[in-house]
């Protein structure tokens, strides 16, 4: 109860700030795109060999036991990533962000993916830091994922703001006064054996 009332302020904090804060200025940055919808080309596979990560109908699928799906670019710091996704029926899968090279499930932060999973906390989430419970996508229907992530000061405080939206619908913007990531690489993570997770079209704005 604590935690969701501490997400809960931190929300409605974060919500006011924003309203009153003007817009990023990305000057002249561009989307660039990070998957060429044919092959793996610029991402490796981390963990369990047996996983399988392949592109299927254009889109990057992973299957199998858990693993890590690395982009080899980067590292990115303050950026808007974006990407579109679908998870199955039953399905746990993450999107990752200033990750390392090589990561674990806890290395980064994590906006979760699942939509039936019997693990509760749902696609919006930042997990471990703000948790939503609210289904705001269906298995097995593409979705897509929007972060604007940038270190900023509030307050004479330093601070990281993540904003997550989900198809348009700006859920939150979260302020991690603890720093915990500081930069690094984008990755997917397939979570276990029986979920099947696709992305397409993923791209990356960098913010000054």
């Amino acid at each position: 109860m604590r935690f969701s009332i501490r997400c809960l302020s931190i929300a409605l904090t974060a919500l006011c700030v924003s309203m009153l804060a003007s817009a990023v200025d990305a000057g002249d940055s561009k989307w660039v795109s990070l998957f060429d919808g044919k092959t793996m080309d610029g991402w490796e596979r981390v963990g369990n060999e047996e996983s399988k990560w392949e592109v299927k109908d254009g889109a990057l699928s992973g299957s199998g036991p858990a693993s890590m799906l690395v982009c080899t670019k980067g590292s990115y710091k303050n950026f808007r990533y974006r990407a579109e996704v679908k998870i199955s029926d039953g399905g746990n899968s993450g999107l990752y962000f200033r990750t390392t090279r090589k990561p674990g499930f806890s290395d980064g932060y994590e906006a979760q993916i699942d939509s039936t999973h019997t693990d509760p906390i749902r696609t919006g989430s930042l997990y471990g830091f703000c948790h939503v419970y609210k289904r705001h996508v269906e298995p097995d229907t593409w979705f897509t994922y929007d972060l604007e992530v940038r270190d900023d000061v509030w307050r004479g405080k330093e601070i990281t703001r993540i904003k997550i939206t989900v198809d348009g619908n700006e859920l939150y913007e979260y302020l991690d006064f603890a720093l915990t990531f500081k930069d690094g690489h984008f990755a997917f993570q397939h979570h276990d054996p029986g979920s099947i997770v696709a992305i397409r079209k993923v791209e990356v704005m960098e913010l000054p």
